[in-house]
């Protein structure tokens, strides 16, 4: 599918979250090295999601909370979610493309699970 992003915003939608409803979330998107690279680094919360692209693992490494991540394969279907407390390394979860983080617990109140689908927006400008 050869999608390319650029370092921004957009929204994410998460396709039959909770209820069956559309779920639509602030999305940060990290195409760049240095992004992907800076990623969640240094901060104490983060507004929605950030989407790391291409990734195919993660670290929380100085990392100063606990993340939720989930692991996207190209067509943005989740392979896994998993929850990190800083200080852990992730494993490399095969046919994983894409990484999305969150606060922790955020991603099962979107229900957002392996098997769930998502779309990215990214916002033009």
């Amino acid at each position: 599918m050869g999608r390319r992003w650029a370092d921004g915003r957009g929204t994410l939608v998460v396709r039959g979250g909770r209820g069956g409803a559309e779920v639509r979330v602030p999305l940060e998107i990290a195409a760049s090295y240095r992004a992907r690279t800076r990623g969640l680094l240094g901060r104490d919360s983060v507004d929605g999601a950030m989407l790391l692209t291409p990734a195919g693992s993660v670290h929380t490494f100085r990392m100063r909370m606990s993340v939720d991540v989930a692991y996207l394969d190209r067509r943005l279907a989740v392979v896994a979610v998993r929850t990190m407390r800083p200080g852990r390394l992730g494993l490399p979860r095969l046919r994983s493309r894409h990484v999305l983080e969150a606060a922790a617990g955020a991603m099962a109140g979107w229900g957002l699970r392996a098997g769930a689908e998502v779309v990215v927006l990214p916002t033009d400008g």
